[in-house]
């Protein structure tokens, strides 16, 4: 309970970035770099409070329809972060943060929880029913993903340059339509697995959502406290999302780092950052079980809802149709990640050297994320 409060107390300090951001943006006209930097951290407490929010409405509408809250606004910072930059017609910059978000909850959270409860649990156990049904769609998902990239190489490989030449191709191109067409299988397939999850089979997932943590136990509040915090703190992640945005080119250069690394390392450790520490400290409370829920269901929301729903609003908001070929580096991320993952949901069980494991994997794919060329 007190590293819950202590987390808490860090998120709300942070807020004090958000009136910093604006005052850089509207009256010192600051540059585009510092702009990138305090944005990025003022949103940070914003998508804890959101999440908080969330979990707070979910509490007076029941089981059923409060874990659907939770699934759809899980991940609802990222979103309004990639919806900016879909706008702002930077898709790589949007696809790399997709990337990023599947291979942080499952390689970076997965693997802090396991290492730190490892450190004060030996041997730490979860539902080893429910982890292999996320890890084979995660597998699933990383398919979806590849098969575009794979076709897109495959048919232009002649040339082999960057997913955003593929993005240019727009919908008139085979990977444009093709992406479309795998968007609705992983939307049905994401569909489902709330039905499995929630309806015919949630016994499985007893005890492993947010409001089962004891840490969870404080006074809730009321409904349309819970409604309007979610709003406002919705609404300040997009005037965040859409400050952080504008000067992602300029920052990206500023600090010798390619758009697709600030993507897939910054941008989806802003995004996740809250979420990343409540899956620690329940591990840390030996509730193993909720923080595989917390990593893979969240890569999950990303892979099968928040990629396809990109695809779709790319239509109606973006200056052109975004598609789902990744960089040949994005592709042996996503698919390495779920390999690894799916390994070690096989036994049920953790312990400190499989967290080890798992953040040496990401570390090695952030270094090779930050020596792509530009």
């Amino acid at each position: 309970m007190a590293l819950r409060l202590k987390a808490d107390q860090v998120l709300l300090l942070l807020l004090v970035f958000v009136p910093i951001t604006l005052v850089l943006e509207y009256v010192v006209h600051a540059s585009a770099t510092t702009l990138f930097l305090t944005s990025a951290v003022a949103i940070v407490p914003l998508a804890g409070i959101m999440g908080k929010s969330t979990e707070m409405l979910a509490e007076h509408v029941g089981a059923g329809l409060g874990g659907l809250l939770n699934a759809t606004f899980g991940n609802a910072a990222e979103l309004i972060i990639a919806i900016f930059a879909l706008r702002a017609g930077l898709h790589d910059l949007v696809k790399a943060s997709l990337t990023g978000s599947i291979i942080g909850n499952i390689l970076l959270i997965f693997g802090l929880s396991a290492l730190l409860g490892g450190l004060k649990f030996r041997t730490q156990t979860f539902n080893r029913t429910a982890a292999k049904l996320g890890a084979t769609l995660l597998l699933l998902s990383a398919v979806g993903l590849v098969i575009p990239s794979l076709l897109y190489y495959l048919r232009d490989g002649a040339e082999m340059g960057t997913a955003a030449t593929g993005a240019a191709a727009g919908a008139g191109s085979g990977s444009g339509w093709l992406s479309l067409e795998i968007s609705v299988v992983l939307v049905v397939c994401y569909v489902l697995s709330l039905v499995f999850a929630l309806r015919t089979h949630a016994e499985l997932y007893q005890g492993t959502g947010h409001a089962a943590d004891a840490a969870h136990a404080a006074p809730a509040w009321s409904k349309g406290k819970s409604f309007a915090v979610l709003v406002g703190a919705a609404a300040l992640v997009g005037w965040m999302s859409e400050i952080l945005v504008g000067g992602a080119e300029e920052a990206a250069h500023a600090l010798g780092m390619t758009e697709i690394f600030v993507g897939v390392i910054v941008v989806a450790l802003v995004g996740n950052a809250a979420e990343h520490s409540t899956a620690v400290l329940v591990a840390l409370r030996n509730k193993m079980d909720l923080s595989v829920q917390i990593a893979v269901g969240s890569s999950l929301q990303i892979a099968l809802f928040i990629a396809p729903l990109l695809v779709f609003l790319s239509y109606a908001i973006g200056p052109q149709p975004i598609d789902l070929v990744f960089t040949p580096l994005e592709v042996v991320a996503v698919a390495v990640s779920v390999l690894v993952v799916g390994q070690i949901a096989d036994d049920g069980k953790t312990h400190w050297m499989e967290g080890v494991l798992l953040l040496a994997v990401y570390v090695v794919l952030g270094l090779a994320f930050f020596n792509l060329p530009g």
